[in-house]
């Protein structure tokens, strides 16, 4: 039972976890929610779903870290992900480790994007002790962009990722970054 998961780590509201394959419904809800995929090339099947958090599994067993699941505390309710990937496509920067977070749209606005992604660094840095984390999104995506300024990120560069050659409106990204001393510097 989701309630009584052990949490990798926590922020005031929201608890980190590996994923379950209970979660794939949910997760598959929110991946075919065509405003929460706006500015991704579409939405995602519930076999694409089950595949990815296949992969986040497989990723938290090798490297200790995934896009975690995400539950609220106070109720233990699935709301989507938060957490760190590794990044492997074709780019000057790359590999990397990446932050990102996808959650249901009836959970915006509420803070949960930032408290998660700041709460992710903290881990990053001060449990796993990586050196630098990276974000990618269209330039676009303005939401996602102010989540990369509040929780201390530097934009870097635009660029066109070569994922996303064939949606002209998505190809051209933002590169923001922060390091392990700039994160201690502002939030210690």
């Amino acid at each position: 039972m989701i309630s009584e998961q052990k949490y990798i780590f926590t922020s005031e509201r929201l608890g980190f976890r590996n994923w379950l394959m209970t979660d794939v419904e949910i997760m598959a809800e929110i991946n075919s929610d065509e405003e929460v995929m706006e500015f991704f090339p579409g939405t995602k099947s519930r076999q694409e779903t089950t595949e990815f958090i296949e992969r986040m599994q497989h990723q938290f067993q090798e490297k200790g870290f995934c896009y975690y699941a995400v539950d609220k505390l106070e109720t233990s309710e699935f709301i989507g992900f938060i957490g760190l990937s590794e990044q492997v496509f074709a780019a000057d920067f790359t590999p990397c480790i990446d932050i990102g977070w996808r959650l249901k749209r009836a959970q915006w606005n509420k803070g949960y994007a930032t408290e998660g992604a700041k709460r992710c660094l903290d881990y990053a840095f001060n449990q796993l002790k990586l050196e630098k984390v990276m974000a990618i999104a269209p330039t676009v995506n303005l939401k996602s962009e102010q989540v990369m300024k509040k929780i201390g990120m530097k934009k870097t560069k635009n660029f066109n990722h070569p994922g996303l050659a064939d949606h002209k409106r998505l190809q051209e990204c933002t590169l923001y970054e922060i390091n392990a001393g700039e994160f201690k510097t502002i939030f210690n």
